[in-house]
């Protein structure tokens, strides 16, 4: 008994620290959480594509946006109002159906992840319409995406180079920390999609 029980509690600590490092989400446990939740990681990747393909988005980005906002779980609700996978804001849902010509549209709807993703997406779409003409137009999209246009335009102009106003300068300028770190995990992300060619293999797998 005197040996059991510390190897117990060590176990049990063991579980517990899994446990908080898998709830956490960290980007470097990425492949762990797959593997744990894998049916709920995979379960939206259909409707990504369909949503990427639409808006002219790529796949590995809006999930990358899914993971970072949700964690794939669609009926989250945020402290400011956002809803489901992508944390959608009340406003800009309704753009999103000003734009598409949705009469019917209620906030509620953002809880259905066809419609999540849509939205998500749709705002992506726009904002990295909106930054084509940077360097590199993502970083610029998601600190839009997290913090707002207006903030980004301060930024900008905070800045001393102008229209050469690129992504280097846009994460030096950030002083959100929370809009920088958002950005960063996102990037990463992103990239490792893009690198291990996930949706080239995977997205056809999962229907709606």
């Amino acid at each position: 008994m005197k040996v059991f029980f510390p190897i117990v509690v060590v176990v049990l600590l063991a579980a517990i620290a899994v446990g908080v490092t898998l709830v956490a989400g960290h980007d470097e446990n990425y492949e762990l959480q797959e593997f744990v939740f894998r049916e709920r990681f995979g379960r939206y990747d259909g409707q990504i594509v369909a949503a990427a393909e639409r808006y002219g988005v790529s796949p590995a980005l809006v999930k990358a946006v899914v993971w970072r906002e949700s964690r794939f779980q669609s009926h989250m609700q945020g402290g400011h109002g956002e809803r489901g996978l992508m944390q959608i804001t009340e406003g800009a849902a309704t753009d999103w159906a000003r734009a598409e010509r949705i009469e019917t549209f209620v906030p509620t709807d953002l809880f259905d992840p066809k419609t999540n993703i849509e939205v998500g997406t749709w705002y992506l779409a726009r904002a990295l319409k909106h930054w084509s003409a940077k360097d590199d137009p993502v970083p610029f999209a998601l600190a839009e995406y997290n913090a707002g246009r207006t903030r980004v335009n301060r930024w900008q102009d905070s800045g001393t180079v102008g229209h050469e106003f690129g992504a280097g300068e846009l994460a030096a300028a950030m002083d959100f920390p929370s809009t920088r770190d958002y950005v960063d995990g996102i990037m990463r992300r992103y990239r490792a999609f893009l690198q291990n060619g996930f949706f080239l293999d995977r997205s056809a797998e999962h229907g709606d």
